[in-house]
């Protein structure tokens, strides 16, 4: 289907037969859709189309009767009715305007104009419809332009005609009375080209009050010189030369370019000092316009200044226009100089005018339509087929080239150590990579070490002041920057913009309209009120699923300035610890059950305002809020992978004096025991903490699931023969969580008693199924990793270390990094028993990964003790003792814990070749290893005993140790490469029948009876 509007209105089938469509209001409606062919057009534009000022009382019911009218008069399916409107289903080339403006747009004049074939939509013409008024005028000023154009591209003797009709009906457009002249001269006729000229400098002095443009005058001058018509030479920009070299925006360059190439009007956002107006004429200097590329500097105007003046200062016309006693305004004298221009207008610093620029570059574009606009503000003009960029701080490979450039300049030793690029990309982050703020802090470098400059940085404010004098007052100092930006916003704006301060890492919506709202802002304002601040490049919003709004470092110190200015510093700090601690209460008993990583993901986008919060209510003194945060957040902390700063935070909390719920109080005093309890040590400090657990929680009449843990924990302390069934008990709890957890330590408590049978086995997997059906990953992973080393116990390496890649892929959903280093670090030991050393290997430094993003001290020693082992198994002693090493420097005090010690003479004891030294050290750990009551760690230090009972050809005695060592533990184990080697060699000296003796004689014998006899004291 064609639909013809370039002329009288005709609508052609496919088969290229005419369909009636009759009716001014049926083809009004037509026209309106062929107009945005495959776009829907909104009933509301169709009604002001069809109806104009006088729409029917059931406007809607009359439009819907039109479109079944016009889909019987058309083609099927062509009509669709869609959610807001309606769309024609047909080609856009199907539409002749359409396509005539697609022709001019790719400068083919000449085909466009064989599409008119009269004047546009002559027989339609609804009765007051301003919008197709409009359409008709757009339609022929295109038309006319491209006349224009086609003449500009050929002109000739036999065009003088068409284009003195053309001028007498249009004299003032300059390109066709400059297409006369040139057309008169090519046929001999240069006398009445001067008239032509003469005529039409009177017609724009009398209509407008401006001269001929330059390019005209250029063309009468060179007529009168006898000179050849062509178009005359002009100056093209006013672009000055700049001074430094352009950093780190090359690809922004190219972009630019193409947005300019592609929309009339590009504007880039951002906030003050990030460099828009560089960008923006690096951009313009390397487009190559006809007519030229211009920069209009706005800065220097008021807020109630003209934008037409200043830009007519900036093409250099300013005197010959405002020399004119025409009282044309100064808008018209500016279409009227540029209206045939093909350049590139370049308005910096629009946004304390932002009003007064978007309706002059809207005029100004919508009558030039060879002119492009690309300005620089802080927030959009908010004009239709605007194109935005927006340019954001430097990477920080490119910010440090900028200081490294700028401080160049002003010290040429700048980089004399291997700490100068990271110190410089200290600094470039703690500026947001801004380009201003980087140049200010260079010039500080003048009288400035780096370090000295990366130290003062929290007072940015009073220390980057040095801005060129040659700038503008606001780029000068950092402070003036931003001051620009404060100084353009409402009230209401700057109240939302403090408060915001307040967060850390940004906030989401609901946070936002809670804290920010108040004195004068409701909460329904926030959402709009943050808009209009990222629109003016002071918030910047993110959204990965949610929308976040966040402020750089600079523009939140400085809001924080302002909110201690207001007065109001504690009271969003309350209302933010507040919104945070719900936060958490709400998300804590979500995080043990199958939804956990759901609520681990909402409370790990707000872990830095989580700590924040916390942190301000423990400077404040505020103990029941900061003892109700700790123990909504405690379970966060811990499972997340952030468990020195959780302990720091709690334990801080705990100390605080002051009124704190007996139930919260409690729940917190277990979190404590949960952290200190986590390695292989800390067991006096945690009987401390379980005792104040227990005493508070028997006041609270229901528990948390956390406080039930505590009552076995405090039936274990006050009596050893409670150990085995102490949280039988909890298996009849209401609560899935507590019974899978009770099951789970009913499991252990018979591996550290040395229980060798099955029935541990069975609790553990019981255990394992029921945190399985609940989604818990916590306990998934403490249930395989305490099966995989039962499982490697009996010897079977291989099966374990799939226990524990299994729990390790549960581990790394939530994110608990510690105990990934744990995991893997003991899967690093069992793959190289399994004799896998490429898979250990692998582990081991996946470990080692992990162990990069940590700081817990227990995670960090449990892989130095692994790879202390390692290297010892390997044979390489010096390692060994540089890990044990390393493993004692990062516990610090905690070395000194009975299973640390035991561990630690343990592996001393293997190291020395010295058998009195050797024999000191076994006798230490076995001390050490009897006062922690742990009986795999009692069976593991027999074995030493049993090694040095070997060196010293006691070879029964060392059967009888490792048969000790089995009974201690319940059953061999496996995991030990030195008791299957003690073994072998005892053996092969006593002979079977002699060590099966022996070793019925030490599965008897009281333990420590055997090593008093090895390790006499």
């Amino acid at each position: 289907m064609q639909i013809r509007i370039l002329g009288p209105f005709e609508v052609l089938a496919d088969d290229g037969v005419p369909a009636d469509v009759p009716g001014a209001r049926l083809r009004a409606l037509l026209i309106a859709l062929a107009l945005e062919p495959g776009r829907v057009v909104p009933r509301p534009t169709l009604v002001d189309w069809i109806w104009g000022d006088d729409p029917p009382a059931d406007a809607p019911g009359a439009l819907q009767r039109l479109a079944s009218r016009l889909r019987k008069a058309l083609p099927g399916g062509v009509i669709e009715a869609r959610a807001g409107g309606y769309r024609l289903t047909v080609h856009p080339d199907a539409v002749d305007a359409v396509r005539f403006e697609r022709l001019v747009g790719a400068a083919r004049p000449r085909e466009a104009l064989a599409l008119w074939r009269g004047v546009a939509m002559e027989d339609v013409g609804p009765q007051d419809s301003d919008a197709f008024d409009a359409a008709v005028t757009r339609l022929e000023g295109l038309r006319l332009a491209a006349v224009e154009d086609r003449f500009d591209a050929d002109v000739g003797p036999g065009d003088v005609a068409e284009l003195t009709d053309l001028v007498a009906a249009h004299p003032l457009r300059e390109r066709l009375v400059a297409a006369l002249m040139r057309a008169l001269v090519a046929a001999g006729r240069d006398s009445e080209a001067l008239l032509v000229f003469q005529r039409a400098r009177e017609a724009l002095a009398d209509a407008l009050g401006v001269d001929p443009s330059p390019e005209l005058s250029a063309l009468h001058g060179a007529l009168l010189r006898g000179e050849p018509a062509g178009r005359a030479e002009s100056p093209t920009s006013n672009l000055r030369a700049e001074l430094t070299s352009f950093v780190g925006r090359d690809a922004d360059v190219a972009v630019v370019r193409d947005l300019v190439a592609e929309h009339r009007l590009t504007t880039l956002i951002g906030p003050g000092g990030s460099g828009k107006t560089r960008l923006a004429t690096e951009t313009a200097r390397t487009l190559t316009p006809p007519d030229g590329a211009w920069l209009v500097e706005l800065a220097a105007v008021g807020a109630d200044g003209d934008v037409a003046q200043a830009t007519l200062a900036g093409l250099g016309l300013r005197d010959a226009l405002l020399g004119s006693t025409s009282n044309a305004d100064l808008t018209d004298r500016l279409i009227a100089a540029v209206r045939d221009r093909d350049g590139l207008l370049v308005l910096d610093n629009c946004e304390h005018m932002i009003e007064s620029v978007a309706a002059f570059a809207d005029r100004v574009l919508g009558e030039c339509r060879r002119l492009r606009i690309l300005a620089t503000s802080r927030e959009p003009l908010g004009i239709t087929g605007e194109a935005l960029w927006l340019v954001e701080p430097l990477a920080p490979p490119e910010a440090v080239r900028l200081l490294l450039d700028r401080a160049g300049a002003v010290r040429r030793n700048l980089v004399a150590d291997d700490q100068a690029p990271e110190t410089m990309g200290r600094i470039c982050r703690a500026l947001d990579g801004m380009p201003l703020a980087i140049e200010l802090a260079a010039a500080r470098l003048r009288t400035m070490s780096l370090d000295q400059l990366s130290d003062r940085l929290h007072d940015r404010f009073r220390l980057l002041t040095g801005g060129s004098r040659t700038a503008l007052p606001r780029h000068r100092t950092l402070r003036a920057v931003v001051d620009w930006s404060w100084e353009l916003l409402t009230d209401a704006e700057r109240a939302v913009l403090r408060r915001l301060s307040v967060f850390c890492g940004g906030a989401g919506l609901d946070a936002a309209e809670r804290v920010c709202a108040g004195a004068g802002v409701g909460p329904e304002q926030v959402l709009e009120l943050l808009t209009s601040l990222a629109e003016k490049s002071l918030v910047v919003t993110e959204d990965n699923g949610a929308p976040r709004y966040r402020m750089l470092t600079t523009i939140t110190e400085y809001a924080r300035e302002r909110l201690v200015e207001a007065g109001e510093p504690d009271l969003a700090r309350r209302a933010h610890l507040a919104w945070f601690t719900e936060l958490a209460e709400t998300a804590e008993p979500h995080l043990r059950r199958a939804e956990q990583l759901d609520w681990l993901a909402v409370l790990g986008t707000e872990h830095d305002n989580i700590g924040s919060a916390m942190r301000g209510a423990l400077a404040a003194g505020e103990g029941q809020e900061a003892m109700r945060l700790a123990a909504g957040a405690g379970w966060y902390w811990w499972l997340s992978g952030h468990r020195s700063e959780g302990i720091e935070l709690i334990i801080a909390a705990t100390a605080l004096p002051g009124e704190v719920a007996d139930e919260t109080r409690a729940l917190v005093y277990a979190l404590v025991v949960l952290f200190v309890s986590a390695g292989r040590g800390g067991e006096r400090e945690a009987q401390e903490w379980i005792h104040r657990a227990y005493r508070y929680s028997r006041r609270v009449p229901d528990h948390h699931p956390v406080l039930g843990l505590v009552v076995p924990l405090e039936r274990m302390l006050q009596s050893s023969d409670a150990v085995l069934d102490a949280f039988a008990p909890l298996l009849g709890s209401e609560d899935p969580w507590v019974r899978a957890l009770a099951r789970l330590h009913m499991g252990k408590m018979r591996i550290v008693l040395g229980h060798g049978g099955w029935e541990a086995d069975q609790y553990l997997e019981t255990a394992l199924a029921e945190f399985r059906v609940l989604g818990e990953r916590y306990g998934i992973s403490f249930a395989l990793t305490e099966l995989g080393e039962r499982i490697a116990v009996r010897g079977e390496f291989v099966r374990a270390c799939e226990y524990f890649e299994q729990a390790v892929a549960v581990v790394a959903e939530v994110g608990a990094v510690e105990d990934l280093i744990r995991m893997r670090s003991r899967q690093a030991q069992l793959y190289w028993l399994s004799g896998d050393k490429d898979a250990g290997a692998a582990a081991l430094a996946d470990a080692e990964r992990h162990a990069e993003r940590v700081t817990w001290p227990d995670a960090l020693a449990e892989l130095a003790l692994a790879k202390a082992e390692l290297a010892r198994w390997c044979g390489d002693a010096g390692e060994a003792r540089h890990q044990l090493g390393v493993a004692t420097d990062l516990l610090g005090d905690g070395a000194q814990w009975a299973l640390i010690r035991a561990v630690t003479h343990d592996l001393l004891g293997y190291l020395t070749a010295d058998l009195d030294e050797s024999r000191d050290h076994r006798a230490a750990a076995c001390r050490a290893a009897t006062e922690s009551g742990y009986a795999p760690l009692i069976a593991q230090v027999l074995v030493g005993v049993a090694d040095l009972a070997l060196l010293s050809a006691q070879d029964e005695q060392a059967a009888r140790l490792l048969a000790a060592s089995a009974a201690v533990r319940g059953l061999p184990d496996r995991t030990h490469p030195d008791a299957t080697r003690i073994e072998r060699t005892a053996r092969s000296r006593l002979g079977d029948e002699a060590f099966a003796e022996a070793a019925r004689e030490g599965a008897r014998a009281s333990w420590p009876e055997l090593v008093a006899v090895t390790c006499p004291t």
